[in-house]
């Protein structure tokens, strides 16, 4: 059976990311929730058979398998939990609240209904994620103790137009919310549970938070520095993580986005072009080429649309949610202790 999903908000998360995936995965895009006009005409252009409605409830009443919450960060709970009050099975876009508090409000609806709910931390599923958990796996560079993993990008002027730039931490903005929830996700779904030991949490542009540098702790003995900033005029590779017997470099994102972007979709589930990152292990000044694992984030959906048949369990637990939404309550917390 196709599930019917439907999908809330229709701007770069919606369209770009869960709409591509979802027809990727051969999933049913029955209805979009907008009221902006040329999101509107984006809709009509791209999936010209979707009912565009303007009320959440209009939405839940199309007979779902899955609603998929992609709208702004300041209305996730209230759509997350009308939908699980509904009875659909949810995603709900990263962060699933802006604070500890409203992700356990959803998760607490969640238990309280028995209608499951997961968060989209799609970098999970890319090829530098991938390659990581099996370099890793297979002791390719021996003990790993220390990872620096980037969002790093030179855009010295206001994105005019995002509400992501231009909107305050209380609002749903900045980038510990945006971009440094992924990396606080991958890393613990690598190194597994970890203290916030220290946090730099500041708007350089004077808007929202546009340069932040967690240092996590893991259990493991991995510590895990993640630094994401729009200020950065010569970033850093995406990743470089340092074991006794060398170090695994990732210089940039694979291709998913870009593809997306372009309008690009995987079928049945599949890319049918490489995703793979450019990576290499590093031992001084001697360079090895390694396997490299292909990015897909359509298995994200995959996963989800297998877990609602009870064949596993969701992508991303509730206990990992958990954990990131508090490391990004503390950052904040330290940050002002600073």
């Amino acid at each position: 059976m196709t599930l019917r999903v439907g999908l809330a908000g229709y701007g770069l998360a919606g369209r770009y990311f869960h709409a591509p995936l979802l027809k990727g995965c051969g999933l049913e895009l029955v209805a979009v929730l907008t009221s902006n006009p040329e999101r509107i005409a984006h809709v009509n252009s791209d999936f010209p058979a979707a009912k565009v409605v303007t009320d959440m409830r209009e939405l839940l009443a199309q007979n779902l398998d899955l609603v998929i919450v992609a709208s702004v960060n300041s209305v996730h709970v209230e759509q997350a939990i009308a939908g699980l009050h509904a009875g659909i099975p949810t995603v709900v876009d990263k962060p699933m609240g802006r604070n500890l508090t409203e992700t356990m409000e959803i998760l607490k609806v969640s238990d309280e209904t028995g209608v499951p709910v997961t968060a989209f931390y799609n970098r999970l599923f890319d090829s530098d994620s991938l390659t990581i958990k099996r370099v890793i796996e297979e002791n390719e560079i021996g003990k790993v103790f220390r990872i620096d993993s980037r969002f790093e990008r030179y855009r010295p002027d206001l994105a005019a137009q995002s509400w992501r730039e231009q909107s305050s931490a209380e609002e749903g903005g900045g980038l510990l919310l945006d971009l440094q929830s992924h990396l606080v996700s991958t890393a613990l779904d690598w190194f597994g549970p970890a203290e916030l030991v220290s946090a730099s949490v500041r708007s350089i542009r004077g808007a929202s938070d546009d340069d932040v540098v967690l240092v996590l702790k893991h259990e493991s003995g991995v510590d895990s520095y993640l630094s994401t900033s729009s200020i950065v005029g010569a970033p850093g590779p995406r990743i470089r993580m340092m074991g006794t017997n060398g170090a695994l470099v990732i210089g940039e994102l694979d291709p998913q986005e870009a593809l997306l972007r372009a309008g690009k979709v995987p079928h049945d589930g599949k890319w049918d072009v490489s995703t793979k990152s450019e990576a290499r292990i590093m031992r001084g000044d001697v360079a090895s080429e390694l396997k490299v694992e292909d990015g897909n984030y359509a298995r994200f959906y995959e996963l989800v649309a297998s877990a609602i048949a009870g064949k596993n369990e969701l992508p991303v637990s509730k206990a990992e949610i958990i954990a990131v939404a508090t490391i990004i309550d503390k950052a904040r917390e330290l940050n002002f202790r600073e």
